[in-house]
This record gives C-alpha cells, sequence and structure tokens, in this order.
C-alpha cells in the first residue's frame, strides 16, 4: 500500500472508531470529548509501543502503521479543522442572547486570556528555570478553552439556557483571543519583535477589531449571494462551506488580522441573517451539514491531538509533573479571579444581568482545555529556532495540562451540575411540562378511543390500553393542579414567550411562502426577537414597551422623510412609506393568527386568565396596527387596495402550488403534470412579486391646486406660486413647529389635519389651513406647537419668500393678515 493509501487507510479507521464512541459515550456516561481523549491516548501508546508488541492479525498490524503514518502539523490542525469547529458553532448560536451576555462573554474571552497568561506566566516564572516570556508564552495556550465536552454534559442534563450560551460565546471569542496572545509572544521569545507594551496591545486590538469587520463583510456578501443562487440547497450550503475557510484564510494571510475573529463573526452573521435568504428547509439542511462537519472535526482533532501525548510525555520527569500541577491550579484560580471577580464589577457598572454563584463556579470548573491547546503546543515542539529544552517544557505541560482537565473536570463535571441542581426546573418551568403533559396525554386518549372505533379493535383491547393513559392521565392532572397556584405574573410571561416565538415561526412560514418580501421579514422578525427580549427582562410591561416601539418609525424611514424636506428627494420617501405598507400589513395578518393560537394551544399551559391576559394585550396591538394602517389608508387609499390585491395573489398563489405538491406526494398526479402546473403557475403570476410602486403625490403644483386660496388662481399664477412653496409630509404625532423657536416658515394644509396646542384648548386645522404665520408677521418666537394628527401633506413657505409672496398677491396678503390679527385676538 503506498504512503497516501495509508494515511487515507488510517483516517478511514478512525472514522469507522468515532461512529462506535457516541453510544459507548453514552453508556459509560463519559464525556464524549473526555473519551476521545483516552481512545487517543490509548492509540498513541499503542503506536509508540508498536516495535516491542507482537500482532497476530496483520489486518490490525497494517491498521496500526496506517494511523501512524498520519502526520499533522500544528498549522494543519489549525487550518483544517479550527475554522469548522468555529464556524459550526456560530451559525446555531442565538446572536441576539449572546448580545445580552456579551460583556460576560467578552469578559470570560479576551480579559480571561489575558489574566490566565499573565497567572500562569509568572506562577511558572517563580518554580521553574524558564524566563518570565517563555512562561507567558505556555500561558497563552493553555488559555483557550474547548467546550465540546462542557457543552455536552449541560444539553444532556439540562442546564439553563444562558449558560449555554455563556460557555459557547465564550469559546467562540477565546481562541482568537489566545491564538493572537501567542502570535505576539512567540516572536518576542525568538527575538524578532520587541515592540512596547502599549505598541503589543495596538497590534492585539487592530488584530481583533480588524478580524471582526473582515468577517462581518464576508458574511454580508454571502448573504447577498444565496438568492442568485436561485434556490439550490447544495449550491448554498457549498457557499457556506467556502464562506467559513476564506473567512478564516484571507484576513489572516492579505490583511494580517486575526482569521479566527473574522471566521466567527462571519458565522454569526451567516446564521442570524441567512435564515431569511435561504428558504428554512434549506437552512436546516445547512446546519445538518454543518452539525455532521463539526463532529468530524471535533472528533478526529481529538482524537489525533491525543495519539500525540504519549510521544510527547514519553520521558516525563517528577519536576515535570509538579509543573504539570503548578499550571493546573494557576489556571483555576485565574478562571475563579475573572469570574468572581470581574463578572461582579461588571454588574456593578450594569453591563451585565447578575449571574449566581452556582453558575460561576460551573463556569469555573468547565474551562476544560482541548486539542487546540495541543495544536498551540505542537507549534512550539516544532520549531527548532527554540532551544529543545524549551519545547520539551512547553509541549510536556500543555499535553499533561490538558490530560488533567479532561479526566478530572471533564468527569466530574457532571456530578457539580446535579449537586447545584442546575439541571432542575424552577416552578414555572414545572408547571407548563406537567400541563403539557395533560393536555398531550388528553389528546392521546381521544385519538386512541376514536381509532379503536374505527378500525374495529376490540373493546378488551381498547379498554386496556385506554386504561394506561388514563391512569398516568390522572397523575398529569393532579400534578397541574398542584400547580394551579402558580403566580399569574410568571405564567403570561411564560406566555408571551411563547407567543412571540409563534410570531418568529410565523414569519418565516409567510416568508418561505413568498407571501412577504425579505427586508419586510427581517423588520418583522428583528421585532419580535425584541418582544422575547423585553418579555425576559421585564415581563408584561418589557412586552408592552416593546410592542408600542415596534410602531415607531424607523430610522430609515425618519432618514428618507428628511430627504424629501431637505433636498425635494420622493424616491426614498416613496419607497420608506411602501416599506411601512406592507410591514403593517403583514403584522396584522401575523397578529390575527395569534388569538386563535393562544386559545388553542396556549390555555391548556398556562390556563384561562393569563392565556385571557395575552389575548387582550394582543387585541390591544392590533388595534394599534389597525390605527396606525388606517393613517397611511386615509392618505394613500389607492396603494393600500393595490398592496391588498397582491398579498392575496401571493396567498392565492401559495395555495395552488401546496396543492399541486399535495397530489404529487400522495401519487394523485406524476411529477412532470406537477412541474407543468407549477409552470404555469409561475407564469400567471408573473410580477407578483415586484411591489406596486407608490406615488407620494407630493408634486408641489398638485398641492398648490388643492389649497382653497389658491384653487381659484389662473395656472400660471399657480405655479408661480408653487416655485416658491416646498411640499413636505408630516407623519403621525410629529412636531411641525414647537413653542419657542425661530420662525423660519409658515405652513398651508394641503390635506390632513393638525392639531395646534394653545393654552386656551387645542385648535384643529384641516384641508386649506395655515399656520405659522404670525411668527413671521411679529419677528416674535412661535407660540405653540403644533402636532401633525395623522400623515398631512404641507406646502412651507420659507421666511425670505413670504414677504414676496404677499407683495405678488394683495388678496392672500390680506387674508392672511385677516387671520392673523383674528389668532391674536384670540390669544
Amino acid at each position: 500500500m503506498t504512503s497516501i493509501g495509508f494515511v487515507v487507510f488510517g483516517l478511514v479507521s478512525l472514522l469507522g472508531l468515532m461512529s462506535l464512541l457516541p453510544p459507548l459515550a453514552a453508556r459509560l456516561r463519559l464525556p464524549y470529548s473526555v473519551l476521545l481523549a483516552l481512545v487517543g491516548l490509548g492509540l498513541g501508546l499503542v503506536i509508540t509501543l508498536r516495535p516491542d508488541l507482537n500482532f497476530s492479525s496483520p489486518a490490525l498490524h497494517e491498521i496500526i502503521e496506517a494511523l501512524a503514518s498520519i502526520e499533522i502539523s500544528s498549522e494543519a490542525f489549525l487550518l483544517i479543522f479550527l475554522p469548522t469547529l468555529l464556524f459550526e458553532t456560530a451559525i446555531t448560536i442565538d446572536v441576539r442572547r449572546l448580545l445580552d451576555d456579551l460583556a460576560p462573554v467578552l469578559t470570560l474571552a479576551v480579559l480571561a486570556v489575558v489574566i490566565c497568561a499573565l497567572t500562569v506566566g509568572f506562577a511558572l516564572s517563580f518554580v521553574s528555570p524558564f524566563g518570565l516570556v517563555a512562561c507567558l508564552l505556555l500561558g497563552s495556550i493553555v488559555a483557550t478553552t474547548d467546550p465540546a465536552a462542557v457543552i455536552g454534559i449541560f444539553r444532556e442534563v439540562g442546564v439553563p439556557k444562558r449558560l449555554t450560551t455563556l460557555v459557547e460565546g465564550e469559546s467562540l471569542l477565546n481562541d482568537a483571543a489566545a491564538i493572537a496572545l501567542f502570535a505576539l509572544l512567540l516572536p518576542m521569545l525568538l527575538g524578532e519583535g520587541q515592540a512596547g507594551f502599549g505598541a503589543t496591545i495596538l497590534n492585539f486590538l487592530k488584530s481583533f477589531l480588524g478580524g471582526g469587520v473582515a468577517g462581518f463583510i464576508m458574511g454580508r456578501a454571502a448573504c447577498a449571494l444565496f438568492p442568485l443562487l436561485g434556490g439550490w440547497p447544495k449550491a448554498e450550503t457549498t457557499l457556506t462551506i467556502a464562506l467559513a475557510y476564506l473567512s478564516f484564510v484571507v484576513p489572516e494571510h492579505y490583511f494580517h488580522v486575526s482569521g479566527v475573529v473574522s471566521c466567527v463573526v462571519a458565522g454569526l452573521v451567516l446564521g442570524s441573517i441567512g435564515k431569511t435568504r435561504v428558504n428554512t428547509h434549506t437552512f436546516e439542511q445547512i446546519e445538518g451539514v454543518w452539525s455532521q462537519l463539526g463532529f468530524w472535526a471535533n472528533s478526529l482533532i481529538f482524537l489525533l491531538a491525543a495519539m500525540l501525548i504519549p510521544s510527547i510525555m514519553e520521558e516525563t520527569t517528577l519536576q515535570e509533573i509538579g509543573f504539570i500541577c503548578a499550571v493546573f491550579l494557576a489556571t483555576l484560580v485565574a478562571r475563579a479571579l475573572a469570574v468572581f471577580g470581574i463578572m461582579p464589577v461588571l454588574t456593578q457598572m450594569g453591563l451585565m444581568s447578575r449571574i449566581n454563584n452556582r453558575i460561576k463556579t460551573v463556569i469555573v470548573w468547565g474551562g476544560m482545555r482541548g486539542a487546540i491547546s495541543l495544536a498551540l503546543a505542537l507549534a512550539v515542539v516544532e520549531n527548532t529556532a527554540l532551544p529543545a529544552a524549551l519545547r520539551d517544557f512547553v509541549g510536556t505541560a500543555v499535553a499533561g495540562f490538558v490530560l488533567l482537565t479532561l479526566i478530572v473536570n471533564g468527569i466530574s463535571l457532571r456530578p457539580l451540575v446535579n449537586f447545584f441542581r442546575l439541571n432542575r426546573l424552577n416552578p414555572v418551568a414545572r408547571g407548563v411540562r406537567d400541563r403539557a403533559k395533560l393536555m398531550t396525554l388528553a389528546d392521546i386518549a381521544r385519538e386512541l378511543e376514536e381509532m379503536s372505533r374505527q378500525e374495529g379493535v376490540d373493546r378488551e383491547a381498547a379498554d386496556a390500553a385506554l386504561a394506561k393513559i388514563q391512569a398516568r392521565l390522572a397523575v398529569a392532572r393532579a400534578r397541574a393542579q398542584r400547580g394551579i397556584e402558580l403566580m399569574s405574573d410568571e405564567m403570561v410571561k411564560v406566555g408571551l414567550t411563547v407567543a412571540a416565538a409563534h410570531e418568529t415561526e410565523r414569519c418565516y412560514e409567510l416568508l418561505n411562502a413568498r407571501i412577504v418580501d425579505r427586508r419586510i421579514a427581517e423588520l418583522l422578525l428583528r421585532e419580535a426577537q425584541r418582544l422575547r427580549e423585553a418579555v425576559r427582562a421585564q415581563g408584561r410591561r418589557g412586552y408592552k414597551a416593546a410592542a408600542e416601539r415596534s410602531l415607531d418609525f424607523t430610522l430609515g424611514f425618519r432618514w428618507a422623510l428628511s430627504l424629501q424636506r431637505r433636498l425635494g428627494l420622493e424616491r426614498p420617501l416613496a419607497a420608506a412609506l411602501a416599506d411601512r405598507f406592507e410591514f403593517l400589513t403583514v403584522q396584522r395578518q401575523v397578529l390575527s393568527g395569534l388569538v386563535p393560537f393562544c386559545r388553542d394551544r396556549l390555555q391548556p399551559l398556562i390556563g384561562e386568565e393569563a392565556t385571557g391576559e395575552i389575548i387582550e394585550m394582543t387585541a390591544e396591538r392590533i388595534a394599534a396596527v389597525d390605527a396606525a394602517l388606517q393613517a397611511l389608508k386615509l392618505q394613500y387609499p389607492t396603494y393600500a387596495r393595490e398592496l391588498q390585491l397582491q398579498i392575496l395573489g401571493r396567498f392565492g398563489r401559495q395555495r395552488e402550488s401546496s396543492a399541486y405538491r399535495a397530489l404529487a406526494a400522495n401519487l394523485v398526479i406524476s411529477g412532470e403534470v406537477a412541474r407543468d402546473l407549477t409552470a404555469e403557475l409561475e407564469s400567471h403570476w408573473t410580477g407578483l412579486d415586484a411591489r406596486p410602486k407608490l406615488d407620494t403625490e407630493l408634486a408641489a403644483i398638485d398641492l398648490v391646486q388643492r389649497v382653497p386660496i389658491f384653487r381659484d388662481l389662473d395656472i400660471a399664477r399657480q405655479q408661480a406660486i408653487a416655485k416658491l412653496l416646498r411640499p413636505q409630509l408630516a407623519v403621525p404625532d410629529s412636531h411641525i413647529v414647537r413653542r419657542g423657536d425661530r420662525g423660519d416658515a409658515m405652513y398651508f394644509v394641503a390635506s390632513g389635519a393638525t392639531s395646534v396646542i394653545l393654552e386656551s384648548g387645542d385648535v384643529e386645522l384641516g384641508s386649506g389651513d395655515f399656520f405659522g404665520e404670525l411668527s413671521l408677521l411679529t419677528g416674535q418666537p412661535r407660540n405653540a406647537d403644533v402636532v401633525a394628527l395623522g400623515y398631512c401633506k404641507l406646502l412651507a413657505l420659507r421666511a425670505r419668500d413670504f414677504n414676496l409672496l404677499l407683495q405678488q398677491d394683495a388678496g392672500l396678503k390680506a387674508r392672511i393678515e385677516q387671520v392673523a390679527r383674528e389668532r391674536l385676538h384670540r390669544e
């Protein structure tokens, strides 16, 4: 067999072994990573001792030789496996939840790395014969944490989601910080870099932040390419794999910034934005592919790295074992300092919410190290420019330390979680669980009764089966009854969280059904996520506040409005108005489906009282959306009708397409017939995805002709006046002028209504009225606030054009002065 054949044979043998280890780990109740390390260690011992071993089986001998032929350098470890491990975690993490805990994540990922490097470095410099820089380098190597074993245990025993997010978030950025620090210290040790402390910090920040920018740009670019791939899942999946490695290599090689951070950020961008750029089923396929790639990469890197430990530690002395214990204790102290020392300070500063001491203790003890530390140590061992004694010191200390954390921390972590009862449900969660079980068993009992009747099952067998279900149902009913006294506020909070999650799911359904435009879907999803965050932080009060904010005008809308007012640009405003129209229309549709969901699914879980309150809050949201939508319809009724027709057409297209797919799935029609019908359907609805054009109706001449005092003028005079007036749109509840401001213009109301807020009482002005003239005539500041009651089309006459217009039209001058005298008299 050729050398390449031996390598392939060895890798395939490892893959076969990997397939047997997960069920074995579950049976032995060991973390999968710990079992991988132990198996890898055993294989390494066999490979190291193979000259002294006699294998009775030639096939076994060839397998061992094939495994021995696998030689992977530290660079190969990092380039082949690290992008996969980082990207696989990044695309599955909840970005919103990660941002909520960004302060503690950065503390663990960056500050903890520095603290660990300093603590280990100074501790070893006192007990070992090596210098401070060499010991700091070793400290940076052991600062990388490997979350694989920890996350596996957390998911198995069911710890709080926040704890899992903290550890996953730390692992994403921890490697980047440690590798960046390692890259700064190694040249110093070799005498190639003598940069000062300030320059070192700047280089670190440049690498870290530059990598984040590069990853963000590359992730957004990949998301922009998804629509161009025409819905080909294999091509879209391939693009994500290319993105993982390109975002790792390109920034590192061409821009000299952190490829690790770039890869992480690109994965986070893809995981948060990519879901709206591809079909939900396709994204699930992408996550499935990456889950498989992550399993292979994690398993292979652990096995291959662990196989190197026996050769690295072959001649370990008692003194070196002492060094290993010193490193273990120093890293534990450093992690405790970061978690128990810095996190409380961040809590006091309001940068993070409180984390209880039980979770902190698990975070400290769960800081296991893995293959990345071994790969960095291997880079030192392979560097012949370093002294042999130093290389042996780093290799032995790191290998022994990694093995110690996996065996000691890894095996004891599950008992620690159980001891602190972090896997126990809180009273509210237990109440929801009991009611969910009660609802499910009741449904099963009804279905079994119906099935036995329809299928002609013997009464005796049916009664026996139903008796077992009824017995479980009685227990579940008793438990659920005991939980009825649960706090109403907590049950409402649970229900609101579920309702917000249902909104998110419904938005994805509408997006995949091509009912809603991608950009609008992203807006809806963002608001649904904000609702969930608000509920988690402040309960019903936060939910109501977030629901109100969801109807606020976006920054993009306000920017478009400003462009129209200042520069007269109407196209951005037309697009912003169309977006708001569609956003409100689709949100109304989503909310209308939320009420039956609450009645049918939520009420059995959280009770009638809590459900009734949620339905009431949903009704309030629907009323607010209706009011906002009605305000738009009053100004743009034609566009509202066209948009409703389009959305109904999209629903019709989706229903028809689903019907054809169902007929094909049930073999009622052939695949060829289904494709032909679908092609005909798409041809019939050509142009349905192109949004109707919205006319802002802000042409100056058109608005001038609507104002009664200008309406009877000849067209030439109207055109001359139109040149002096600037059309603008005022949105509901916006201040057009404010009391005390300097008067710079007066306004004519072409369409809509405004309210003048006076001390004597509010005055409503409608189409044909004007305001703001008093300030221009008297030179005094504004004497009242004027607020738009709805969407108002106004004509603004600037102060410098005011006198010119009055000089040209004596009748207009008389009319304005008369109204001004009346208003002054009223004051």
